[in-house]
Parts: C-alpha cells; structure tokens; sequence
C-alpha cells in the first residue's frame, strides 16, 4: 500500500522485538499486543516516538514495566532505523529515529504523488453518509454550507482510506413547512399574474427567491389555480415549489464542487405504494420495541402542549436513550421521529451498516433516541455516529453581516461563494472542528497573508512550482519528470535539522490521514497542512537569510536536485491533502 507510515513500520518493528523477546522466553507466548502503540511522544524533546509496549504487557508478562522496557530497549537499538532508545519513567520507551527513516517516507511520497497516503483501512466496507438534508423551503444558508462541506471532505477522506461511500440527501418534503412554501410560492404566482398582493403575511416566506416559481406557475397554468379551493392547489404548488427549491439546492451545491448520488424523499415513506413509517412501527412493535403507554411528566413546568394520553411509543430506553419516544401525535400523524426510523431502516435494508449523519447543532438531543433507534433496526449490529456542526458568524471585517437581498432574512451560501471563492469556503468551513463555532469573516478570507490559512496552504503549493520553474532556468539539464529527479538524487544530501524536520511532517501524514479517517475528523487534514505550510515556509526564510539553505544552490546542481526532492515532497502532500478537501492546488498564485 502507499501509505509508508512510519508510525506503522516502527510499530512492526516493536512487534517482532516482542517475537524475539517470546523466543527468548521473556515473554509467554500468545500474549495480546492489540493495545500496543506506537505515536509521536507528548514532549518533542524526548524523541521522535514513543511506545506503550512495556507498560501494557507488563501485568500479562509477570514483570515490572521498566525491567520489560530494558529488555525491549535492548533489541530496538539493533533496528537499522533507530538511533536512540530511551527507557522514561516507569516504563515508557522513546524512539530517536535515523535519518534513513524519513528519507524513506519523502521518496515515498514523491514515489506515490496523490497517493500517498492512501491506505485500506475501510477494506471497501460501505458507509453511508447524510449531509445537508436543509428543509427545501429556500436557497441554503452558509450554516448549510458549513454541514456541506464537512459531509463532502469526510466522504472524501473516507474513500481515500478504503472505505465504500454513499453520498446521501434526505430531503424532508412531507412536514408542515412544505405547505408554507406552497402558500408562499401561491402568493407569487398571484403576483405574477398582476396581482399586488401587499406586504407578505406573518408566517410565510417572504423571500424574493419564490418570484420565478410564482412565474413558472402562472406561465404552466394561467389563472387556472386561482379557480381551485386550496385543497386543490396545494399539492399542484407544493410539488412545483419543492422542484423549484431542489433545483437551486443542488446548483448551490455544486457551486461548492458538492454532488450527492442519492436524494431521498420523505414523502416517499409515507404516500409510496407502501406506508413504510406503519411498516417500520408494526416491525419493531413485533419485536417488543414499540408499546402502547403513558409517559411521566417532563420535570419542571409542564409546557402548554403536554398531554397526559395513552400512546404510541418506542422503547428507547432499552437501548440506551433517557425516556421513551412517541411514534405518533394526538391527531394520528406520525412524529419526525417515526419517519426518520423508517428512513434509517431504509439505509440498513440497502445494506449500511456504518451511518453517518451529519446535523446542525440545534439537534443535540436527537442523537440518543437516534442511535436507540438503529440499535433496535439492526439488533445492535449497525452504528450510527451523528457528527453536530455548530452555527457559522458571517462577519465582514469584524462587523456581522445578517441581512440578503435574495433571501430576505438571511445571507445564502451562494453570495458568501460568489464573493470569496469556492476554495476558501471549503478550507475555512473546515479550519475548526465542527462542533466547535465559527466566525467567518468575508474580507479576511481574501487576505493575502499568514493570518488567512487557506492563502497561506496554497501559497505554500505555489511556492514548490516556482521552485520547479527557478531551478529549470538555473540547471537546462535536469530530468524532465519528478520520477527522474528521484532517481537521480543523492537524497542523503538533505541533513540539515531544518529539512529534517520538514522531512518528519511529510512522514505524519499517513498517520493524520488514518486518525482522521477513525474519528471522523477532516479538519485534522487542514490543520497538518496548515502545519506543513508553515515548516515549508520557515525553510524558505531561513534560506532568505543563510544561503547554503537555499533550495537552488547554482554552483551545486547534486544538491539542489535533493533539495528538489524534498520540495516535490511537500508539494505531493499539499495537493493531495487539499484535494481531500476539495481544495484546488494552484502552480501560480494570481
């Protein structure tokens, strides 16, 4: 695989110690390494890496954790790769590598190119990932935007570490809310055919948005929707104005480079040929999931809308939840909650048994009866893991923004990309984790500087290429493809600490890639890139100021073409970084 972690290949290299160590009878045979790790150590100072390997096999072994390190001590110092090996504390073992180490990891990256990186992690497992699902009630908010970027890198990053993904778009058609949008949309359809209709009343959308599906009505039907009782209409506008609404979701989308291959309906859980919400309540409740109850009162006040009644309810305490969860409401109609069981199930009878969903903060408290609820779907065999993205501030120069012209109470996503670039949406969007607020400011996130990470990560790209340009100039004779300047490189020229530790950064990235993938993190890929921009961009002002530094020496064409290397380097890894990310690389910055 590409990946050449060297995480990875020092953990096998503790691993054979620990065979050795079995041979030798220091260790009983069988013993379980499944908690042994290697990672980078707390403080810097004290090595390149650290291993638990003492201290969690200790119990197992029969010995002190520190007289087990010694011994473990004792055969990595004859690793080819190790330089150093120290025993801290009670037991903990610090690795110092050889430069060897992160030379193997630069010529793999070079060698790979987009790849690197890239492992099998997932072992084409299928996961399914539900991002965005906005009401289709108007155009997309940069809130929306946020839980759109954040859907779209982590597929992204998930396919990158072997893993099966379904882009998924739950679109909720089936509320109350989409009868507004009908009466909105009814009103503009009356506008267009001349009518004034005055201010738009309390309670409906006031957007100007609706004007050209209140045109496209009056153009398919002439007055002919104004003959009808509204029991009539409604359903005509309705159906038209979700179209209508969908169509501009997913142009906002794909301004953001943003494609889902399944949208689904949540009419089509209720009016299909099947009632599937009723099929889903009769499944559990055969199960024993699903009674017929009361529920206690909430504590504290009552609130106005509580009903001591008999009900429908799922057993979501059984699985972890704080209360059981109505399945219907007084009228008969379900709850949200209902459709949104049959809908999970609907992913699980597609095959998924790794969901995602990503929700905006405000839903918190869905999570545990989610999760109950695909406990019960899956008998426990399913997860389902709800990443929460917090709100999005929109500033401009420290000052909020609140009002848009299109929409009439909110900025759309579309005119924060159409003025700041699709690039530093996405990279902004994902330079915090995602429970965590976000203010995004529209004239920082243009700034040519240090202080705009997404300039700074490109520029860092751009920088490389220019390099690659300066150096043709300097030497007419060099290979013509990366390929040939590794072949023909001397890479042991690179031993100055500074290319070292540039050289260990672009080591890390395997291992970034892999945490990110188990955690459901993307934004752990902008932080290192972030990271590695800046190591890169240190060793060009170090070079400003010692010239030996540099990385086109013109009297030393063996060791700017090593140097070239180490810039090819940090390119690959940039670009394939930000692709994850859906971030473009430029050669030039303009």
């Amino acid at each position: 695989m590409a990946a050449h972690n060297v995480f990875s290949v020092m953990l096998d290299r503790v691993r054979n110690a620990s065979d050795a160590l079995v041979a030798a009878g220091v260790l009983p045979a069988g013993i379980d390494l499944s908690r042994v790790t290697v990672e980078p150590p707390r403080d810097p100072t004290h090595g390149d890496m650290a291993t638990n390997v003492a201290m969690v096999l200790a119990k197992e072994a029969g010995k002190k954790p520190r007289v087990l390190a010694e011994a473990y001590a004792e055969r990595l110092r004859a690793d080819e790769l190790i330089a150093k090996v120290d025993v801290a504390g009670p037991g903990f073992i610090n690795l110092t590598l050889k430069p060897s180490a992160w030379l193997g990891a630069l010529r793999s990256a070079v060698q790979h190119g987009s790849d690197f990186g890239k492992n099998d992690l997932g072992r084409s497992a299928t996961v399914n990932v539900e991002y965005v699902s906005a009401n289709p009630t108007g155009p997309m908010h940069v809130g929306h935007g946020r839980g759109a970027v954040f859907g779209d890198a982590l597929a992204n990053l998930l396919e990158f570490a072997g893993f099966k993904v379904t882009r998924e778009y739950y679109v909720n058609d089936a509320g109350a809310q989409v009868d507004v949008l009908a009466r909105s949309a009814y009103l503009r359809y009356r506008e267009a055919l001349g009518e004034d209709i005055g201010a738009i009343p309390e309670g409906l959308y006031p957007g100007e948005y609706l004007r050209p599906v209140g045109s496209i009505l009056a153009t398919e039907f002439g007055d002919a929707l104004t003959k009808m009782r509204e029991d009539q209409w409604l359903p005509i506008v309705r159906d038209e104005a979700i179209k209508q609404m969908m169509a501009t979701v997913r142009d906002d989308l794909a301004s953001l480079n943003i494609a889902h291959e399944v949208f689904f309906s949540e009419r089509s859980l209720i009016y299909g040929n099947v009632d599937q919400v009723a099929a889903t309540i009769e499944w559990l409740r055969m199960r024993g999931h699903v009674y017929e109850g009361r529920l206690p009162p909430p504590r504290g006040a009552l609130p106005e809308d509580w009903e001591d009644r008999e009900q429908t309810l799922f057993r979501s305490t059984a699985f972890g939840d704080d209360v059981d969860r109505p399945l219907k409401k007084s009228d008969g109609s379900y709850t949200y909650f209902a459709s949104d069981i049959a809908y999970h199930r609907s992913k699980l009878e597609h095959g998924f048994h790794t969901l995602i969903d990503i929700w905006g903060a405000d839903h918190g408290g869905y999570i545990k009866r989610m999760q109950a609820a695909v406990a019960a779907l899956s008998d426990g065999k399913a997860e389902l893991d709800v990443k929460l993205v917090q709100l999005v501030k929109l500033l401009r120069g420290g000052e909020p923004v609140k009002m848009s012209k299109r929409a009439g109470e909110f900025v759309t996503l579309r005119e924060v990309v159409d003025e700041v670039g699709r690039d530093a949406v996405r990279f902004m969007m994902l330079f915090r984790k995602n429970d965590a607020p976000l203010d995004f400011d529209l004239a920082k996130v243009i700034e040519q500087s240090r202080d705009n990470p997404v300039f700074y990560v490109q520029y860092a790209h751009a920088r490389g290429h220019s390099v690659f340009r300066n150096a043709r100039e300097a030497f007419s004779d060099l290979p013509s493809d990366v390929k040939g300047w590794l072949e023909a490189a001397n890479t042991e020229l690179l031993s100055d600490p500074a290319e070292l530790a540039l050289m260990r950064q672009i080591a890390l990235y395997p291992r970034v890639i892999e945490g990110a993938a188990v955690a459901h993190e993307p934004h752990r890929i902008a932080f290192y890139l972030f990271d590695l921009a800046s190591e890169f961009h240190a060793l060009w002002t170090q070079g400003t100021a010692s010239p030996h530094l540099r990385f086109i020496i013109q009297n030393d064409r063996e060791l700017t073409l090593a140097r070239l290397v180490l810039v090819q380097g940090v390119v690959a890894v940039l670009a394939a970084g930000l692709a994850i990310l859906g971030v473009g690389a430029p050669d030039e910055m303009r």
